[in-house]
């Protein structure tokens, strides 16, 4: 079931079950309208092709609606002597959900769609016929791009494949995930939203189930990792009584399987291990559970004890520092109120840490500017005083 697995996502680049995050498209701007040379008309410009970000739009969505996968912008209108300027040619928009990031067949990218109603042009109208072109039109812009989500998240679960992630989401939430005693269970992101007493929502997200090596695109690799960046925190979960993906590949314990997460989010892009981290370590129901919990939380205190014992490969540049370390069992539901505080807790320091930064920057700003505008009319007052001097 575990090679199915890993040869099912392997064959399909763009999208896993029916869960679409990557989009290749052509798209092409409208060419311009013919001037005329007579009377010295301008003909009207093309057309141009714009992503605009709609909330409840998918890629999948999109791909079913247009299988072609091409947009072409309207063409702008000939002058003529009842219209001398051509009217420009019809705009085309391309509905795309938010967290999109568009990028073009270079991976440059063009622009991100964060917020519904977000617009990015991603190919131009030509312009239309005029005396500098000889009145002739040119063409509109042709560019191929790649529509990239991104899942917008507080909370990113993060751990190998059969850790208990599928479980604690629908523990916590009201998602109702598929979960099975196999890995790769999860075989497409699920959102799940914690609700609080006070109408608190908090947006997790279960993503696809990491493995080693996935910095380097093995297994759904950079299909999990590039969501990860659009959370705010991470939650790894992690199996108390350690992991191992199938009888070819090598055992690990639950310290083992921190090193080697923490490792794999560090390879794929620095940014994402600095993010604020809380460490949930399940199945705690498990016999013998609480004394493999004491032997994890002493390794996790004083790592330089153990590192030693491990493989240089293995180790990461810096070993990740929980805020909170919380035992649970999915199962039973050990725990599981404490998480959930625990998680909105985390969120709700760093939202104030930010908003403190946020308002000190402001702060600053302000001074920096009323310092520069009663400087200015005070030099020119010295040099006044001075000329006055002279005289």
């Amino acid at each position: 079931m575990e090679s199915w697995g890993v040869g099912l996502l392997l064959d399909m680049p763009y999208c896993y079950g029916n869960f679409v995050d990557n989009l290749r498209l052509f798209t092409r701007g409208g060419s311009g309208g013919m001037g005329y040379p007579r009377l010295g008309g301008e003909g009207g410009k093309g057309g141009d092709v714009w992503v605009v970000a709609h909330k409840k739009m998918t890629l999948k969505q999109l791909k079913d609606k247009y299988p072609q996968k091409r947009f072409v912008a309207g063409e702008g209108a000939n002058s003529r002597v009842s219209a001398l300027k051509g009217s420009k040619g019809k705009d085309c928009e391309i509905p795309a959900p938010v967290g999109i990031s568009v990028t073009d067949e270079n991976g440059k990218i063009i622009g991100e769609l964060n917020k519904e109603q977000d617009r990015i042009l991603v190919a131009e109208g030509g312009l239309g016929g005029k005396f500098l072109t000889n009145f002739l039109p040119l063409k509109g812009q042709r560019r191929i791009i790649h529509l990239d989500l991104k899942l917008i998240a507080d909370v990113g679960l993060v751990g190998f494949p059969n850790a208990g992630k599928s479980s604690l989401l629908s523990k916590i939430s009201h998602a109702k995930p598929a979960v099975a005693d196999y890995a790769f269970t999860t075989l497409q992101p699920e959102l799940g939203k914690i609700m609080y007493k006070d109408f608190k929502q908090i947006l997790v997200a279960d993503l696809p189930g990491l493995i080693e090596g996935a910095h380097v695109n093995k297994g759904m690799g950079h299909k999990f990792l590039k969501h990860v960046e659009r959370t705010k925190q991470l939650l790894f979960v992690v199996d108390v009584s350690g992991f191992q993906l199938s009888s070819r590949t090598p055992y690990r314990t639950a310290f083992e399987t921190v090193l080697l997460l923490t490792k794999e989010l560090e390879l794929y892009d620095e940014e994402v291990r600095a993010k604020p981290a809380l460490l949930a370590v399940n199945k705690m129901d498990l016999p013998d559970a609480q004394n493999k919990f004491h032997e994890l939380m002493n390794q996790l205190q004083n790592p330089k004890d153990f590192l030693h014992l491990f493989q240089s490969k293995m180790i990461p540049e810096r070993t990740m520092e929980f805020e909170h370390i919380i035992p649970i069992s999915a199962v039973t539901g050990e725990g599981i109120d404490e998480l959930k505080n625990c998680i909105r807790k985390s969120l709700d320091e760093h939202a104030d840490r930010e908003n403190d930064a946020y308002h000190k920057k402001q702060f600053l700003n302000l001074q920096i500017s009323n310092t520069v505008s009663h400087s200015e009319p005070l030099s020119r007052n010295a040099v006044t005083s001075s000329r006055m001097d002279t005289i």
